[in-house]
């Protein structure tokens, strides 16, 4: 059996290869292309794709439309997307540096995107609506190449907001800003000064780095709220996160941040 998806590139069905992620979709490679489900705001995700393949953005997938099981198709994007625990080389200074530079060229290329549309996105805009944020800048949404960001793929979660927004989240994952008691982590200190790290090289405005330790605190609130809200209306995924604990781990990392809020603000600020 073979598929012929939108772009017209046929692949054999044996081609198939299941690719790891968060548990929330089934996502497989089939050839040279990932294939995934579609939701409301799938549409809206392509739209920002395309825009951002027609700025020359060379660090997300390209879209090719939906095939005939109604998944969409999107590029694979060669090189290796680290789980946890992390490999020492995802913590680098270097790799911390250059997401936050790939990070910046993907918010400045959605800068004329149209905003105010009526789109139907996976999480609601947030204001002021600035940019287009991926959303969930993670290492297990980051494409590395000998151990350097290249793309960021997953935009299911992209939304309208304001750059601090993702920046704060992508800190949170990549600092990272989680309490010492967890894996692939560091003091306080040293938190700080890769924190003030990723800040510069992503070039963020002093209005931003007074709001980022706040912002990082209420994104990860956001986070717990929604997984709670979809466990409740039935999604498995959601539940089995909470019942492995995520919830209780990103609350302690809130309370870690609240507690060391000073010392990282003085790093980005000072």
């Amino acid at each position: 059996m073979h598929v012929t998806p939108a772009g017209g590139r046929r692949t054999a069905e044996a081609d198939v290869e299941v690719l790891a992620g968060g548990g929330v979709n089934h996502v497989v490679r089939l050839g040279d292309t990932v294939r995934r489900p579609v939701g409301p705001w799938t549409a809206g995700v392509h739209a920002v794709l395309d825009h951002l393949a027609a700025r020359g953005f060379a660090g997300a997938p390209g879209c090719h439309g939906i095939d005939g099981e109604g998944r969409e198709v999107l590029d694979f994007v060669p090189g290796d997307v680290p789980g946890y625990p992390l490999p020492e080389w995802v913590l680098s200074d270097e790799a911390l540096e250059g997401v936050g530079r790939l990070l910046r060229e993907l918010h400045d290329a959605t800068l004329d995107f149209p905003k105010n549309q009526d789109v139907a996105w996976y999480w609601p805009a947030v204001a002021p609506a600035e940019v287009i944020c991926h959303g969930d800048v993670a290492p297990y949404n980051c494409v590395f190449r000998d151990g350097r960001p290249v793309a960021f793929i997953d935009f299911d979660t992209a939304h309208p907001g304001p750059r601090v927004w993702d920046v704060a989240y992508a800190a949170y994952r990549f600092v990272p800003l989680t309490d010492p008691s967890h894996l692939d982590t560091y003091p306080a200190p040293e938190q700080a000064r890769r924190l003030r790290l990723f800040a510069d090289a992503y070039g963020l405005d002093d209005a931003a780095r007074g709001e980022l330790t706040a912002t990082a605190r209420a994104r990860l609130d956001h986070l717990v709220r929604h997984m709670h809200e979809q466990a409740a209306a039935g999604h498995e995924a959601f539940a089995s996160h909470i019942a492995r604990g995520d919830d209780r781990l990103y609350r302690t990392d809130i309370e870690h941040i609240a507690r060391h809020e000073a010392t990282f603000t003085a790093a980005l600020t000072g």
